[in-house]
């Protein structure tokens, strides 16, 4: 198929904001596209190559692809930089600036998507001494037989930043309308789940229809989404939700890893699918002392450690680890850890997702001999509220957040990207007004003025509504930020730029600059209390009323393993609100 085929379809779906009008305009599209080559066209979709997990990425940078628009164009360096000055998104750089270029001779080579997926993919692999010119040169010899919208959703693939508001789950709609049926979507979704590669769901339904995604299944070096909790506020709330007993174990405060063995070699994944293998290869060195599967994939979180007294540190240790490409060796000495495994997802081939969690535990305690390095989870079976707060109590002493309570039903199944109650968090701070932390997601913000000119002055901060697939706002957040969180922000927030408020947000307040929800911050407040203005659970409590957070603090804490999605929803933060010691109704 021609590339243009898709760049129409990006047109239609930028023109709406209706998540179900895309989902038809998605399904419209599959139906259309050859199988062999729906896996490319649902991977540029999400501005990428390839799924989340392979490091491989395309990130040609702002500078470089400007470039490779004046070029191709012909509209010069300097017309294309005050274009980009002004607008904001290469995107319509390219749009505009293709506009008045001068028609393609007769012996161009049709830009097709196969061609497109395979030019892009040479960009990516290209590296080393002399690797910018050429992917300017091959972006360029793409560019220049592209029409202008072409040119404006290529240049928005090639940086990661397509600016349609298609969600993974408005994809999945779509491929389960296109090939399936909506009574079908959890299937599909699974599929997703348990593979984490849109590509591969969309190619097997385009392919076998639903019997393909059937067959997707758990496999070592293809990470899984994580499997989320919710939160409540007393061990008697928890063993009432969990039927009287459950597990209760030590909530480790660190990375939660993901790792996957297979004949001795070990690959570490983060829950945002990152591979983080060469950042931590003394945990890597761990699980080969430690592990007798000669497969599987289990889960536990890397904690920092004193190795005097081998007491639990604060996160913050841990993430001087993260993102290090150099002074690793350094950093294993200054910031050792320990990792706990908390459940095991395969084993020597066997998908273990329909298992119950103690069987899943089990299956983990017979594959790991643990060391000083690598240990497994603290954990009881209680039936006692009583006995769950002394416990509680042992893991606050002992350097933890607190506590996981998992079901040990029948039931207890991993459940691969959804957050339920057969996992439920119990955590220090949840028994009063607002000590805890709440992880947010910025949808806005405001001009800095005085000291902050020329930066962000304040945030305008969100909780996710699963339900509704929006994020609704909860507080304004100015505190807490230094000087160079302030510089970090404006570049951190760049890339999410939006001319207007994003469609997934639901907001009473006008901010003077909008974002996609991207980025995750770590927020203390003082209460919780209701508000005419915020959106968080409106109407939960008080017809005319949402929740918002008094006193916002920042904590100091980027929550790069978080995605937006993945942030505190609306529904905890009112059941936080409903467990404060003092509320007003």
């Amino acid at each position: 198929m021609l590339f243009r085929e898709l760049a129409d379809t990006y047109e239609r779906l930028e023109a709406t904001s209706s998540r179900l009008e895309m989902t038809d305009i998605l399904a419209e599209a599959f139906r259309r596209f050859e199988p062999s080559e729906i896996r490319m066209a649902v991977y540029l979709t999400q501005g990428q190559l390839y799924p989340d997990f392979n490091p491989l990425k395309l990130g040609m940078a702002d500078k470089m692809i400007l470039k490779a628009i004046a070029f191709a164009s012909g509209a010069g360096e300097s017309f294309v930089q005050e274009l980009m000055l002004k607008e904001g998104d290469p995107g319509i750089v390219a749009q505009k600036a293709f506009q008045n270029k001068k028609q393609t001779t007769l012996f161009s080579e049709p830009l097709t998507l196969r061609r497109t997926y395979e030019t892009l993919e040479a960009i990516a692999r290209s590296e080393g001494g002399g690797s910018q010119d050429l992917k300017i040169k091959l972006m360029s010899k793409l560019l220049s037989n592209a029409s202008s919208s072409e040119a404006k959703f290529l240049s928005r693939v090639i940086t990661g930043r397509m600016r349609l508001g298609v969600s993974s789950m408005t994809v999945l709609d779509a491929l389960a309308v296109a090939f399936a049926s909506k009574e079908d979507r959890d299937a599909v979704e699974r599929a997703f789940n348990v593979s984490s590669d849109l590509g591969l769901v969309a190619e097997e339904l385009a392919l076998h229809g639903l019997e393909g995604v059937k067959g997707i299944h758990v496999k070592v070096n293809r990470p899984l989404r994580a499997m989320l909790a919710e939160r409540m506020s007393s061990p008697e709330e928890i063993l009432e939700k969990m039927g009287g007993t459950c597990a209760f174990e030590y909530k480790y405060d660190g990375v939660r890893l993901q790792a996957h063995i297979c004949n001795g070699e070990v690959r570490l994944f983060s829950r945002k699918l990152d591979e983080l293998t060469s950042q931590f290869p003394d945990v890597v060195a761990g699980l080969k002392r430690t592990m007798r599967a000669e497969s599987a994939i289990v889960e536990g979180e890397c904690v920092p450690v004193d190795t005097n007294t081998g007491e639990f540190l604060p996160f913050q240790e841990v993430s001087h680890r993260r993102g290090r490409k150099y002074g690793v060796e350094e950093a294993i000495e200054d910031y050792p850890v320990k990792l706990c495994l908390f459940d095991c997802i395969l084993k020597n081939g066997e998908d273990l997702t329909d298992r119950p969690f103690l069987q899943r535990r089990e299956a983990l305690m017979s594959i790991v001999e643990p060391d000083d390095s690598v240990t497994l989870s603290e954990i009881r079976v209680l039936s006692s509220a009583e006995e769950a707060q002394a416990f509680f109590q042992e893991a606050i002493k002992d350097g933890c957040e607190g506590l996981m309570a998992k079901s040990i039903a029948d039931g207890s199944v991993y459940r691969a990207g959804n957050r339920g109650f057969l996992w439920i968090k119990y955590k220090k701070e949840y028994r009063s007004e607002m000590n805890d932390t709440v992880d947010l997601v910025v949808v806005g913000a405001f001009a800095g003025r005085g000291k902050r000119k020329g930066f962000y002055g304040a945030l305008l901060m969100a909780t996710y509504d699963p339900d509704a697939d929006r994020f609704e706002t909860v507080s304004k957040l100015g505190s807490g930020f230094d000087d160079a969180n302030l510089a970090a922000l404006l570049e951190m927030l760049a890339p999410d730029r939006v001319p207007e408020k994003h469609h997934l947000v639901d907001s009473r307040m006008e901010a003077d600059f909008w974002f996609q929800p991207r980025l995750v911050l770590e927020v203390r407040g003082a209460e919780i209390t209701l508000s005419p203005i915020h959106t968080c659970s409106f109407g939960s409590v008080r017809p005319d009323s949402g929740l918002a957070i008094r006193f916002p603090r920042f904590t100091g804490r980027f929550r790069d393993d978080k995605e937006g999605r993945e942030a505190t929803t609306s529904q905890e933060l009112l059941a936080m609100y409903q467990a404060q010691l003092k509320r007003v109704e």
